[in-house]
């Protein structure tokens, strides 16, 4: 594993960005899919999040100030990626804000086949109760 400060100052370095991209798709890709899968629950969602997700790390690397881990920065665009994804389902889909959220939980909880645990389903509720952004 490459050390964090070495990471940034290579993804910076446009001689050695896109290696140092992969290398950063590599190592963090599953912790933040599943950050993200927890939020909106459905794989192929998942995916799309995460790719934007990555896109948003590639071209603001630049404003990365190093106050914080990268990982730390990384989860916190991930978070925000994954609420406005869900924001933008909910008005797709003519839902309420919310309503796609409370949804998603309810099948959640109903699916024989769900094997996540009840702080999952917390989750769920509650991100389908926050109140809506001013954006």
């Amino acid at each position: 594993m490459i050390a964090e400060e070495t990471l940034v100052r290579e993804l910076k370095a446009k001689e050695t960005q896109s290696y140092a991209f992969e290398i950063l798709v590599s190592e963090y890709k599953e912790r933040l899919y599943w950050h993200i899968r927890r939020i909106v629950l459905n794989h192929d969602d998942a995916d799309d999040v995460l790719q934007n997700t990555f896109i948003k790390v590639y071209r603001n690397i630049e404003g990365f100030k190093g106050d914080s881990k990268l990982f730390s920065w990384m989860y916190r665009i991930a978070t925000n990626e994954a609420l406005s994804f869900l924001k933008q389902k909910n008005q797709k889909l003519g839902f309420t804000d919310g309503e796609y959220q409370k949804r998603a939980a309810k099948n959640l909880q109903a699916d024989v086949y769900f094997e996540g645990d009840e702080i999952q389903l917390k989750l769920q509720k509650a991100i389908a109760t926050l109140p809506k952004s001013k954006s």
